[in-house]
């Protein structure tokens, strides 16, 4: 098979309609928009959510909750994602956002407890959950809060 061989499917692909070429094509004057109205004109329609002047369901919803803008957002990470480092390495939230394992560091980086630990490593974070401290100490590794 080259390159010039390849077909698509037969019936996936459609014909486009040439709307507006001409009143012999069966699509010519209005262009399959009817003859008046707010549909048949450019720019016409109306919005997403409008239901033709009754009050919109997005409107009708109560309003729920509110966000903190002062809330301080961590990026998270396990301890198991730590087993892919070298013993006696030292892990630094750069080092992470480097590597790819954070795609950003938000306000900080704090590691959590899940998962064991089988290396010796120096762990410097913003932030450490309790049972993440115990985790390391037990493998011989080191905590540093940034």
């Amino acid at each position: 098979m080259k390159l010039h061989e390849l077909r698509p499917n037969p019936g996936s692909t459609k014909k486009r309609k040439r709307l507006g070429r001409g009143t012999a094509t069966g699509q010519g004057k209005t262009a399959g928009r009817g003859q008046d109205g707010q549909n048949s004109r450019s720019g016409g329609g109306t919005r997403p959510g409008f239901e033709g002047g009754q009050m919109p369901l997005y409107r009708r919803l109560p309003k729920r909750g509110f966000t903190n803008i002062f809330a301080t957002n961590y990026s998270e990470i396990n301890i198991e994602t730590l087993n892919r480092f070298e013993d006696g390495a030292e892990v630094s939230p750069e080092l992470l956002k480097e590597l790819g394992i954070i795609k950003k560091l938000n306000d900080g980086l704090k590691v959590l407890g899940r998962g064991e630990l089988e290396k010796k490593l120096t762990v410097k974070a913003h932030k450490f959950s309790k049972t993440a401290v115990e985790k390391i100490e037990a493998a011989g590794g080191k905590v540093e809060v940034i």
